[in-house]
């Protein structure tokens, strides 16, 4: 139990982190620094560095991917780069969200290069971070059930952290706000959103820490089987495990939909509701709901498995959106969207990392060598390019629609609002769709299949072993 739950909390700030950093960065950017229309040429520059960096670092993470499968020090293989990864990262995020003591205004071509450098340390490092706590777990156990424990306990963690985010996001900033800034509470500074960011940082590092102190991997014959892995066996290891193609196939048409609707949340509530303070609930809901959700997957995995909870949160998912279509600017409605749109979210993602996990195996018995972190890189590899395109969309639609700075509901003309429908509804709708096909009908590692993968190895890798012996 305690090393399920450190386990958790190191999850818990890695996804505080990930939320602020993805979905409320841009939102920082368009309502404190940049804020009239003739910052709008601003903005698109800032949007075009983030994307540029995160698509063109996201190609290196197979690559860092194969650094952590080629470490070997005393603390093993992952705990360096958790805690290592989150420390610089959670330290650059607090360069992030400034105006670079002024450089924003004063020099902005300065600003705009401090900007770029610190987002892609940020970048790399979190990369490091991020494969390093998610590959653990192939580490921690072959057994399918403990692994499920495990991947129940770091998603609740990461779950709650990215939730709790929502919740105190508002209030927390309005508070720093009126501490730091002495303005009347309700209104939000720069110096309350660095108020906020310094918390988040806080909990990642110290997350992390807690996670390098308690969990250490599993030593046995499979995992064993590895070599250092060389640039062509990276490539080698994920372009030959068909499986795990398939699955990144349909994630990322997954994982797109949902960041984009989720990082244009918080302008639904603020420029259509014009009811910026009720974004809390959906925090509230959505942590209430997640931890249910997350606590209820061993249970449905054992009663439906793994494609059932895939397809059947899909549907759950395109109901929500569809009583967001029809909730108008009705809050109560709006509400009822987000719990059915974000009740079936955790249990899609174990769905998927068990899966990837599992595909661990799947590729050990095709490629003839195990290869944990590279395998598991390509879950928050998808993740990020989702990000990447998300934090690009959102910059664009919220100049386009008009939805900047103390623009109004009454503000945002009929072109604008069905500009940031398309965009928050209708293409995610299409592309949910299109992954729920993909994973149903072309993804067929399934638990059976994991057992029997685990017995060929464990066959294969004996005989291997008696052979060498006799030699």
């Amino acid at each position: 139990m305690k090393k399920y739950f450190a386990y958790a909390l190191g999850t818990f700030g890695h996804d505080a982190f990930y939320n602020t950093l993805s979905i409320y960065f841009m939102m920082f950017i368009t309502s404190q620094l940049f804020t009239n229309s003739s910052d709008s040429k601003m903005v698109g520059i800032v949007t075009s560095i983030i994307v540029i960096i995160r698509v063109g670092e996201i190609m290196f993470d197979p690559m860092i991917g194969g650094v952590v499968d080629n470490t070997n020090t005393r603390w093993g293989k992952f705990r360096p780069w958790i805690l290592i990864g989150s420390l610089v990262a959670s330290i650059g995020l607090i360069f992030l969200f400034s105006d670079y003591f002024g450089l924003a205004w004063s020099n902005p071509l300065l600003y705009l290069v401090l900007l770029a450098i610190s987002f892609l340390i940020i970048d790399v490092f979190y990369s490091f971070s991020d494969i390093a706590i998610w590959s653990m777990l192939p580490a921690v156990s072959i057994d399918n059930k403990v692994r499920t424990n495990f991947g129940t306990a770091s998603r609740l963690g990461s779950t709650l952290g990215a939730q709790i985010v929502i919740v105190i996001i508002t209030p927390a900033i309005m508070l720093f706000s009126h501490i730091f800034s002495k303005v009347p509470f309700g209104q939000q500074t720069r110096a309350g959103w660095m108020g906020y960011v310094i918390i988040v940082a806080i909990l990642c590092t110290g997350g992390a820490l807690i996670t390098c102190l308690n969990i250490k991997e599993q030593k046995n014959l499979i995992r064993s089987n590895t070599k250092h892995t060389t640039l062509k066996d990276i490539f080698r290891a994920i372009g030959h495990n068909s499986q795990l193609l398939w699955i990144a196939a349909s994630y990322f048409l997954f994982a797109f939909s949902y960041v984009v609707t989720n990082s244009l949340l918080m302008y639904y509530f603020t420029y259509r509701l014009g009811n910026a303070a009720a974004y809390t609930w959906v925090g509230v809901i959505t942590c209430i709901l997640g931890v249910f959700s997350v606590s209820l997957y061993p249970f449905l995995e054992n009663l439906i498995k793994r494609k059932a909870i895939y397809v059947g949160g899909i549907g759950f998912m395109l109901i929500g959106y569809v009583i967001f279509l029809l909730a108008g600017q009705n809050l109560h409605w709006v509400l009822t969207a987000v719990a059915f749109y974000f009740v079936p979210y955790p249990l899609i993602f174990l769905a998927t990392l068990m899966t990837i996990t599992d595909s661990v195996e799947y590729g050990q018995l095709v490629n003839g060598t195990r290869n944990e972190s590279v395998t598991l890189s390509v879950r928050p590899l998808i993740d990020k390019l989702a990000g990447a395109a998300s934090n690009g969309i959102v910059g664009i639609v919220a100049v386009a629609a008009g939805m900047t700075g103390n623009a109004k509901p009454s503000d945002i003309s009929a072109h604008g609002i069905m500009e940031f429908n398309t965009f928050m509804f209708y293409i995610p709708i299409i592309l949910l769709i299109i992954a729920a096909l993909i994973f149903y009908f072309k993804v067929t590692l399934t638990e059976e299949q994991h057992a029997k993968i685990v017995a060929a190895l464990k066959k294969k890798l004996n005989t291997n072993q008696t052979t060498a012996e006799n030699a």
